[in-house]
């Protein structure tokens, strides 16, 4: 019993031994990027089979979903983005306008200001939802993936371009016309 034991020891390791070596002489074979998409991409995978990253990166498929994206001018504002995403994730304040302040490039008549619109993005699960929301198109996802930092709030992006003052004087805008709205009722 103990003979058995040891003579299948003894084999496990050199089978282990022996695909060691055959890894270690594998390596130095440098990989080549393939497509993902072919049927027969496991079985060309030889050599060294880490990525040597950044120097070297995988092809990202077409259909990747990564970085979120906003192209503010072409947002209406609509927060259909913030209620779809499942995690909370997105934060929008808008502020209406008394009169149209412009048109996205679709077309798409802007009424609202962006007053904050945010991305936590180490909230954000990648699931693509607040893109097929989006009615204008304007938040995206990217190819960029890298974005690694030491602080969360390093991944709290902001897209939206008011100032303090400018913020202020919107809703000063918006609080006025809603006044003289009421006095013109009242007459």
């Amino acid at each position: 019993m103990i003979l058995k034991t040891t003579i299948q020891g003894f084999v496990t390791a050199v089978k282990g031994l022996l695909l060691t070596v055959r890894h270690l002489f594998g390596a130095k074979k440098s990989r080549q990027s393939f497509d993902i998409r072919k049927a027969d991409y496991f079985d060309k995978q030889e050599g060294v089979t880490t990525v040597q990253f950044p120097k070297e990166k995988m092809p990202i498929p077409e259909v990747a979903r990564y970085q979120l994206h906003v192209e503010i001018d072409d947002c209406i504002v609509c927060d259909l983005c913030a209620k779809a995403c499942p995690v909370d994730c997105i934060t929008i304040e808008s502020i209406k306008s008394p009169v149209p302040i412009g048109n996205t490039s679709d077309g798409s008549v802007k009424r609202l200001y962006a007053a904050q619109f945010d991305i936590d993005m180490a909230k954000c699960m990648y699931c693509g939802l607040c893109t097929v929301v989006c009615p204008t198109e304007c938040i995206t996802m990217t190819n960029q993936y890298d974005r690694s930092s030491t602080k969360l709030t390093d991944l709290i992006y902001s897209f939206a371009e008011m100032t303090e003052e400018e913020i202020a004087q919107r809703k000063a805008e918006w609080t006025r016309f809603q006044a003289e709205k009421e006095a013109a009722k009242q007459k």
